[in-house]
């Protein structure tokens, strides 16, 4: 089985944030977790680590409603961004809007869509996911 090194998680919520860290802890989910306010926190620190493999997230757990650099913009920005290694993402919001659904499937860097408040199950989900 493979083992998920670097998990990132993009969400203004800091309890939520909190929550999704000690989940992924509570099931072994990965070796390192690290948090991001928002999209641009994200992306500027993306842009600086991309040319080293080894610190690049493996799973990206993504919010859409954010301050300063939402979910899609980051999106836009994630795309443009040549990696060397293949990135899973997921949004995880809090949205029921059948228009965000389907937008998330014109970004072929989603690999699904969640909607919080998620729990072990689909933690566990995503660690099955991620080994296939």
């Amino acid at each position: 089985m493979r083992k998920i090194n670097n998990a990132w998680i993009i969400d203004d919520d800091k309890i939520l944030s909190y929550v999704l860290q000690r989940m992924m802890g509570s099931v072994d989910f990965c070796d390192n977790v690290e948090i991001f306010q928002n999209g641009k926190e994200a992306i500027n620190h993306l842009s600086a680590i991309q040319q080293n493999p080894e610190s690049l997230p493996d799973v990206i757990l993504l919010d859409l409603n954010m301050p300063i650099m939402d979910g899609w913009q980051f999106l836009d920005e994630f795309e443009k961004i040549k990696l060397d290694k293949k990135v899973t993402l997921y949004i995880v919001s809090s949205s029921i809007d059948i228009q965000d659904h389907n937008k998330a499937k014109d970004y072929k860097t989603v690999s699904d869509f969640l909607i919080k408040p998620i729990g072990k199950k689909q933690i566990e989900q995503m660690i099955h996911s991620y080994n296939q």
